[in-house]
């Protein structure tokens, strides 16, 4: 890789590698960071969060969080969050709080702040977040007797009015565990039963995180219900490697011939390694402990290592049931689809049009741009294999997770990757270029 601009700027040309060797341990799951700071702050006694992810969108959290009145100190290692209990966050100074590029922090936090009785908050972000509706989550806090106001379309600035709330029973009409995790949330502080139920399941750590903060809960196929609670009681959090951070990796290694890594301390929740068991399908050389659908801890991640080589591949066909398990990943199944045999399709992502940027629009262009071959449809795309990748650039457009894209299929190229705005993969994964450097070493 050699940056053709100085560091500070943004475009890196990644050139063919050789083969990827060694150890990699990928920086802390972004998902739990997020979900660990907010329970911390709404616990009575302090909370300590263990490998917190250190990235822009999880500093977006802990500044938010402590501008609602909660302690923050900070030693390296370890975050302790001295909450204000789940009642009494802070009034901002102005009621403005800003997420950043966080569409996580965006989602979550109104849940909490809509059962506050008196409290008017306006949660804002930059370009990129104004651009992400927040309909969904709106729509049941509404229900729930929260006032809330955004621009046109469902778009932030979104202004939550606290109020008294009452539980509802939410049928969702598309899984999301960002709108899960906000109603539960809300839930704790509502009158009544509340129930959320999803068409297919979506990740399960806001669940275990309940689990493990002593709250009653019942689950029932793909329904999940609390009741209002008075005291969260969390006392240590370890948050484990982020899968959709790794799977990075291990699309590098899938695709570069010769390649073998191990990845260590990764998360290996059956709702978080959707990516890895298409992949598998594929024919993608994997091995490792993943947690098996459905038989997850109530309280616990699971945590360990995952051995990649490099093998031949063929085409398959996600179905919209296994979008939710895999949405961050998807653009990876595209590239892998690009070294396949056959057509890869991918069906009932229409989610991905609305993520930092439309995924869907920068995947297809942007692989198109370096000599594959896709077709974008409403909610996907469909990859024509066997083409590989050419070589050229591609913009990130802002997006974290294009930008490591393009840094894989740049190994993998016959003629190299230039990533205009590689700067952006800071937001989930900030040394994803040295640990990359490090197994093209060995």
């Amino acid at each position: 890789m050699r940056r053709s601009s100085p560091p500070g700027q943004t475009s890196v040309k990644f050139d063919p590698s050789g083969r990827l060797t060694g150890t990699v341990t990928p920086p802390a799951d972004k998902s739990i960071s997020h979900r660990a700071a907010l329970f911390g702050a709404m616990s009575d006694e302090p909370v300590s969060v263990r490998n917190y992810l250190r990235a822009e969108d999880t500093e977006s959290t802990l500044n938010a969080v402590q501008a609602l009145g909660a302690g923050v100190q900070d030693s390296g290692d370890e975050i302790l969050i001295r909450g204000v209990g789940l009642h009494t966050p802070a009034e901002v100074t102005g009621g403005r709080l800003d997420v950043g590029n966080s569409g996580t922090l965006l989602r979550l936090l109104p849940g909490w702040l809509a059962g506050q009785p008196g409290g008017e908050w306006t949660l804002d972000g930059d370009d990129s977040i104004r651009r992400r509706p927040v309909d969904r989550v709106a729509e049941p806090l509404r229900r729930m007797g929260c006032s809330i106001d955004t621009r046109e379309g469902g778009l932030p600035p979104m202004r939550v009015r606290g109020t008294s709330l009452t539980g509802i029973d939410y049928d969702m009409p598309v899984a999301s565990a960002q709108v899960k995790t906000c109603v539960l949330i809300a839930g704790l502080l509502a009158a009544g039963s509340t129930s959320v139920s999803e068409p297919s399941q979506s990740r399960d750590h806001t669940e275990r995180l309940l689990g493990r903060a002593r709250v009653p809960f019942t689950r029932d196929g793909l329904t999940v219900g609390v009741h209002p609670v008075d005291e969260l009681e969390l006392d240590e959090i370890t948050v484990p490697g982020d899968p959709s951070s790794a799977a990075f990796h291990a699309v590098a290694a899938c695709i570069v011939p010769g390649s073998r890594i191990v990845i260590d301390g990764m998360c290996l929740n059956w709702t978080r390694t959707g990516f890895f068991r298409i992949a598998q399908r594929m024919g993608a050389v994997m091995l490792g402990d993943l947690e098996e659908p459905g038989q997850g801890s109530a309280t616990e991640e699971p945590i360990g290592e995952l051995d990649v080589a490099a093998a031949p591949l063929v085409a398959t066909e996600v179905l919209p049931e296994e979008v939710p398990l895999a949405i961050d990943e998807l653009p990876l199944v595209a590239l892998l689809g690009c070294f396949a045999e056959g057509d890869t399709v991918v069906r009932g992502a229409e989610e991905l049009r609305v993520k930092e940027t439309d995924r869907i629009a920068g995947v297809v262009e942007g692989l198109n741009g370096l000599g594959a071959s896709l077709e974008a449809t409403d909610d996907g795309f469909v990859v024509h294999g066997g083409t590989g990748i050419e070589g050229g650039a591609i913009d990130s457009r802002g997006d974290h997770r294009l930008a490591m894209l393009g840094a894989v299929a740049g190994l993998a190229s016959r003629s190299g990757v230039e990533v205009l705005g590689m700067d952006a993969a800071a937001v989930s994964y900030p040394r994803f270029e040295d640990d990359l450097r490090r197994l093209l070493e060995g």
